[in-house]
């Protein structure tokens, strides 16, 4: 018998973009396992699950209706929500390094660039603006871009001394600072480390927590860089700046800093502080590496150096700690403060973007 239905020329013409669909969808790769094989529904079925629920007219048959119906939508809409969430995880990785390059290379500009007019030709100028390039591209694509991102644009453009401070000094904290607070949007989970926060009560901690950091993680130069960003963003400090000093047996940089001492009485005293970073982690440091410090700190004068800080990423032998504490009873100049790795630790525990930034959680030996 033949039927009375006529055929619907548009049908072939309907199934068409659903069979590209699933064509594409079957080639998108799986995100932690989640495979999308999802296939939206044509016409005729989605007007029979609807019809098959008014006829029955019963709450669940309407919501299954709709379950089915929306199924392949609610599928797409997870599966972007992952691919969103591993691509932000992607670009996180690659902008922290650019952050942490394009950190440790303007110290060392500034002192080798005069703030003049003159064209700067310093390959670190170059990578220097390469790496901006190249974080405007890449943060640019997973959040909002703000900060003095015009105003380094166009000091890159003339690329002159005075550029290079005005990068340095202005345009940098600022485009760091929206980078930092930008790395996780606001739907997003932040690292944590606590997986019950009763068991933190119970301990009644009080005070800053320092914790064992894996220093291993770090290489002589991003030791000192993890100095100098300790110093140069600390209260009661300013003027940081790194120093070439190619006496030093290892041809390593010093770090200067003025201390600032207030008195509500004399007004405000400044002390220059010279701090050598030592990344020791299979020995302590012994005597005469204090010796030799003082020495090499003593050639950074004039201006007086009143404190010698030796950091370390490890620790100081018994007879250094006696070598120390002689020297400054007895009054000799400059004054010795050694800062072991319990103490830089104690330090970021009031810094945890810094371990963030170096990655120095959750590699410890």
């Amino acid at each position: 018998m033949l039927s009375d239905q006529k055929p619907d020329p548009y049908r072939e013409v309907r199934r068409k973009p659903r069979r590209a669909f699933r064509a594409i969808a079957q080639t998108l790769p799986a995100i932690d396992g989640l495979q999308y094989d999802g296939y939206p529904m044509g016409p005729d079925d989605v007007a029979e699950h609807q019809f098959d629920a008014v006829e029955l007219g019963e709450p669940w048959a309407y919501r299954n209706a709709d379950e089915a119906i929306y199924a392949p939508r609610k599928g797409l809409d997870e599966y972007r929500h992952r691919f969103d969430s591993a691509r932000r995880n992607l670009v996180r990785e690659s902008t922290q390094a650019l952050v942490r390059e394009i950190q440790g290379l303007l110290p060392r500009l500034t002192q080798r660039v005069e703030p003049d007019n003159r064209p700067v030709s310093d390959p670190d100028w170059s990578r220097v603006k390469d790496a901006i390039t190249e974080l405007e591209r890449l943060a640019g694509s997973v959040m909002p871009l703000k900060g003095r991102w015009s105003d380094v644009k166009r000091h890159i453009h003339f690329g002159q001394g005075q550029d290079v401070h005005d990068v340095a000094q202005l345009d940098w904290p600022s485009i760091r600072e929206s980078i930092e607070t930008g790395m996780y949007s606001e739907l997003e989970p932040l690292p944590v480390e606590v997986e019950d926060l009763a068991t933190l009560v119970r301990a009644k901690p009080t005070g800053r927590v320092s914790t064992k950091l894996g220093w291993q993680a770090l290489d002589a130069e991003d030791f000192e860089r993890l100095v100098f960003n300790i110093v140069s963003n600390a209260e009661g400090y300013e003027n940081a700046r790194w120093l070439t000093h190619t006496h030093a047996p290892d041809r390593g940089r010093d770090i200067s800093v003025d201390r600032i001492l207030p008195d509500s009485l004399s007004g405000v005293a400044r002390h220059r502080v010279i701090i050598q970073a030592k990344h020791w982690l299979a020995k302590s440091i012994p005597p005469v590496e204090i010796a030799e410090a003082v020495s090499t700190a003593l050639l950074w004068e004039p201006p007086l150096v009143n404190v010698l800080i030796i950091a370390t990423s490890g620790r100081f032998t018994s007879d250094a700690v006696a070598y120390i504490e002689k020297h400054n009873n007895e009054g000799k100049r400059p004054t010795i403060e050694p800062w072991p790795e319990t103490h830089l630790e104690l330090l970021l525990a009031g810094r945890p973007h810094l371990v963030a930034e170096f990655r120095l959680r959750g590699q410890t030996a």
